[in-house]
C-alpha cells in the first residue's frame, strides 16, 4: 500500500490521540496544539485547543520552555496533589522554536518508585546469578589466597602472576596436595579471560572410554544412547576461557594424539561429526608424574610434551617449604573452623615442632586433613600435641620406645595385615577417598589397590 501525505498525517493524529501517555503540544508562547486523550482524562478537560496552558495545567513550564529553548528532562512536576514526572522538549525548526511537546512519564511518582524497586531487585538477581555462575564454571581461588612467605612460594608466585597476563600454554608439575589445581586457578582469575568459564577435567577419573567424548563432545547419534542433538565437549564448554587438563599423565595415547591436533589447529572434532569447530581456549595442564619417564616408557608422547612445556610451574613440596607451616595451618583452622564448627583459639607451642618435624609426603592435603581430625579432639579452645595424629612410619624413634616391655608377639603375618590396613585407610583419608589417588600414594597399580581395598573391607 502506497500512503499519501494526507493519509500519513491522519496516521500520525491517530495515534497521538491514542497514545498511552499523556502528551500535549503548545506554540513557542504557550498556547495548546494539541492534546492527546489520555492527558485530557486524567485533567478531566475537553475543550482546550487554543488555550493559554497555564491555564490548563497546573505548575505548568511548557512556556518557558518556548521561550527558553531549552529541553527539561524527567522533571517533577506537580498536578491535582500528584508528583509527575514529565519531559518538556523544544521542536526546532532552522534553529528556532516552533513548538513545544510535553509528555508525562509517570502519573505518580511512587510508580517510579516502584520500577526503580523493581529494577534494583533485578539488579540483585543479575549479581547473583553471575556470581554463581562464576562459582560453577569460574575461578575459585586467586593468588592471595595461596598461602606462604617462603622463598620458593614467592618466587613461584611472582612468575605465575606473569604468565597468567599472557596466553600460554602452561604445564604445573608437583606432588600430590602441593596446589596445582589452585594456581590453575589463580592464573585464571588474573588473565585477560577471566570473565570467560574455567573448566577443569581430571584425565585420571574418567574411564578411558568416555574421555574422547567428555572433552571433544559428540554428534546426535554417534552412538547408542548419545543424546538427542549431540553434546558439547568440555573444551567448547571452555571457549574464550580456560581448560585444566588435571592428570595430564594419565591420558591414554590415542587421545593424546587428538588433543596435540588440538592444540595446533584450535579446532575440535566432535565424536561423530563430519566438520570440526574453531575454538578459542587456553590449556593448562598438571601432573604428579615424570612425564619425561612416562616418555621413556612409551606412555607419553614427546611432541605432546613439548607441546604442553611451554611454561613449566614445579610447586614444591611442603617439606621444602616448612617455613610455611605456621601460616598454612592459621589459614586451614580458619577454613575448618566453618566446616567442624570447632575454633581453635591457642595453638600450643609443643605442636610446631611435630608439624614440622613430619615430612609430610600428602603435602597440604595431608595437612588439612591432620588439622580435621585434631579439631574433632580439641576440647577447651586449645590444639595440643596429643590432638597431632601422624603415621608412626615417619618418626624415627628409638627401638627401646618403638618395643615397650610386655607387648604380646604376634604372628609377622597378622602384623603386615594390620599395617598393610592402617595404611590402605590413611591413604584413602589423605586421597579424599579417591581410590586412584590413594593407589598413586601407596606406589601400587590401581588393580592392587582394589583388591586389597575390598579384602579389608570384608574384615570390616
Amino acid at each position: 500500500m502506497d500512503w499519501n501525505l494526507q493519509q500519513i498525517s491522519k496516521l500520525l493524529e491517530v495515534v497521538f490521540e491514542n497514545a498511552h501517555e499523556p502528551m500535549v503540544v503548545t506554540d513557542r508562547d504557550g498556547k495548546i496544539l494539541l492534546m492527546n486523550r489520555s492527558y485530557r482524562e486524567f485533567l478531566n478537560v475537553q475543550d482546550v485547543i487554543g488555550k493559554p496552558v497555564t491555564d490548563v495545567i497546573e505548575n505548568t513550564r511548557m512556556h518557558i520552555v518556548g521561550q527558553a529553548g531549552v529541553a527539561e528532562i524527567a522533571d517533577i512536576q506537580q498536578i491535582k496533589g500528584q508528583k509527575m514526572i514529565a519531559h518538556r522538549i523544544p521542536i526546532m525548526d532552522e534553529g528556532k522554536v516552533i513548538a513545544v511537546l510535553g509528555t508525562v512519564l509517570f502519573q505518580d511518582v511512587q510508580e517510579l518508585t516502584a520500577l526503580a524497586a523493581m529494577v534494583d531487585q533485578l539488579k540483585d538477581e543479575l549479581t547473583y546469578y553471575k556470581k554463581e555462575l562464576r562459582r560453577r564454571m569460574g575461578a575459585t581461588y586467586h593468588f592471595d589466597q595461596i598461602v606462604g612467605y617462603s622463598q620458593k612460594l614467592l618466587e613461584l608466585k611472582k612468575f605465575a602472576q606473569k604468565v597468567a597476563t599472557s596466553d600460554s600454554t602452561v604445564l604445573i608439575t608437583g606432588e600430590s596436595g602441593t596446589g596445582k589445581e589452585l594456581f590453575a586457578h589463580a592464573i585464571h582469575a588474573q588473565s585477560k579471560r577471566k570473565m570467560g568459564p574455567f573448566i577443569r577435567v581430571n584425565c585420571a577419573a574418567i574411564p578411558d572410554s568416555l574421555l574422547e567424548s567428555e572433552l571433544f563432545g559428540y554428534e546426535e547419534g554417534a552412538f547408542t544412547g548419545a543424546v538427542r542433538r549431540g553434546k558439547k565437549g568440555k573444551f567448547e564448554l571452555a571457549n574464550h576461557g580456560t581448560i585444566l587438563l588435571d592428570e595430564i599423565g594419565d591420558m591414554p595415547l590415542p587421545l593424546q594424539a587428538k588433543l596435540l591436533r588440538v592444540l595446533q589447529e584450535k579446532e575440535v572434532e566432535r565424536v561423530g561429526a563430519v566438520r570440526t569447530t574453531p575454538i578459542d581456549v587456553r590449556v593448562i595442564a598438571s601432573t604428579n608424574l615424570d612425564l619425561p619417564q612416562r616418555i621413556k616408557e612409551g606412555k607419553f608422547r614427546a611432541d605432546l610434551y613439548y607441546r604442553l612445556n611451554v611454561v613449566t610451574l614445579s610447586i614444591p613440596p611442603l617439606r621444602e617449604r616448612l617455613e610455611d607451616v605456621p601460616e598454612l595451618v592459621s589459614n586451614l583452622l580458619k577454613q575448618l573452623s566453618e566446616s567442624t564448627g570447632v575454633t581453635v583459639k591457642v595453638i600450643d607451642e609443643d605442636v610446631w615442632p611435630v608439624l614440622r618435624g613430619y615430612s609430610w609426603p600428602g603435602n597440604v592435603r595431608e595437612l588439612r586433613n591432620v588439622l580435621e581430625r585434631a579439631l574433632h579432639l580439641v576440647e577447651d579452645d586449645v590444639l595440643r600435641k596429643e590432638h597431632i595424629w601422624l603415621p608412626a612410619s615417619d618418626e624415627v624413634v628409638p627401638v627401646a620406645a618403638a618395643l615397650p616391655s610386655g607387648r604380646e608377639l604376634r604372628p609377622l603375618k597378622q602384623l603386615v595385615e594390620e599395617t598393610e590396613r592402617e595404611a590402605i585407610l590413611l591413604a584413602m583419608q589423605q586421597a579424599g577417598g579417591n581410590k586412584l589417588e590413594a593407589a598413586k600414594l601407596l606406589q601400587i597399580s590401581k588393580s592392587s589397590f582394589y583388591e586389597k581395598w575390598e579384602k579389608y573391607q570384608q574384615k570390616k
